[in-house]
């Protein structure tokens, strides 16, 4: 598959020596569908003395997306929300024309050594949709629909494929694939939405005849109406394997990002930014802890083209 677009990560430290592989946004590819950010951590070995907690911090124009495959985070926001995560679940958060959160250990977990292990994403919203009301929602395992795909276990998680359609609330055309391939399996992938790209979590495959090693992205060719449908494209693995998809609809226009906050329009970033020192896009109750507005200059970050958040991202 000459044509296919293989995206590897770079490592980022989030703080306290927590370490992330960043997949997007990247030079070669800034965004697959909404997606604009796309984080996978671990699997890590938390022990009561990591300090890995994210204290609050802002969000505009996005959603963020939170999937654990091991351990547990403890999602607090403005809205007054306070969800435990526990792996299979889906935490969708609606940052609009604003809101504030904090990611922390769970209390029950504080003395324990557990393992975390998963993916923080971003979904950039609409251009009609940037400055909506901020929302969250949070899917339990057990309501995510699942279903065997030639012999594959597959759950979507966002989405609609195969017949199945999460209950995860979005506002554009969002595919997010949790994919079991087993020990020498093979999974024909059809073209479910215009853009998609395929994760190797945790071992290398192949990918339409080519290798996509492990923590690696695999871009598949967008949609070309004058080309016609695209074919399903085949993954295969010797061992069995863990993947991701990821995909949808283009985004209407280029965005502008800047550390976690991303628009259509520069002056947005700006006045988040200035909103965010000044304290003014509100607290996440019964927390006084906050990450300050970052010093670099938001008057030199550029559209999706180049930009690249910074800061934490364990959105």
């Amino acid at each position: 598959m000459s044509d296919l677009l293989t995206l590897h990560p770079h490592a980022k430290d989030l703080g306290g020596g927590f370490q992330v592989r960043r997949v997007l946004p990247a030079a070669q590819r800034r965004a697959v569908g909404p997606f604009v950010f796309f984080d996978h951590f671990g699997p890590a070995t938390e022990t009561p003395e990591d300090q890995h907690d994210v204290r609050p911090h802002p969000h505009i124009g996005l959603a963020t997306v939170t999937y654990l495959f091991e351990g547990a985070m403890m999602h607090r926001d403005s809205l007054g929300t306070e969800q435990e995560i526990r792996p299979g679940a889906i935490n969708w958060m609606t940052a609009g024309r604003g809101i504030v959160h904090s990611e922390r250990k769970p209390e029950a977990l504080k003395t324990e050594t557990y393992v975390n292990h998963g993916l923080q994403l971003w979904c950039a919203l609409p251009r009609e949709h940037e400055e909506v009301e901020p929302s969250f929602s949070h899917t339990a395992a057990a309501d995510i629909p699942a279903t065997e795909v030639e012999g594959v276990p597959v759950r979507v998680l966002v989405g609609e494929a195969f017949g199945l359609r999460s209950p995860v609330p979005t506002l554009m055309p969002t595919l997010y694939l949790d994919i079991a391939l087993p020990a020498g399996g093979a999974f024909s992938l059809p073209p479910l939405a215009p853009q998609m790209a395929v994760y190797a979590v945790d071992g290398d495959v192949m990918l339409g005849g080519e290798p996509l090693p492990q923590h690696t992205m695999g871009v598949l060719p967008d949609e070309d109406a004058a080309a016609g449908e695209r074919p399903p494209v085949r993954i295969t693995a010797d061992g069995a394997r863990r993947l991701v998809v990821v995909g949808g609809a283009p985004l209407d226009g280029p965005r502008f990002m800047s550390w976690n906050f991303v628009s259509s329009r520069r002056e947005r970033i700006l006045q988040a930014g200035a909103d965010w020192e000044a304290q003014r896009m509100g607290h996440v109750p019964g927390e006084t802890e906050f990450i300050p507005l970052p010093d670099h200059p938001f008057k030199t970050q550029s559209q999706t083209s180049a930009a690249e958040p910074e800061g934490n991202s364990k959105a």
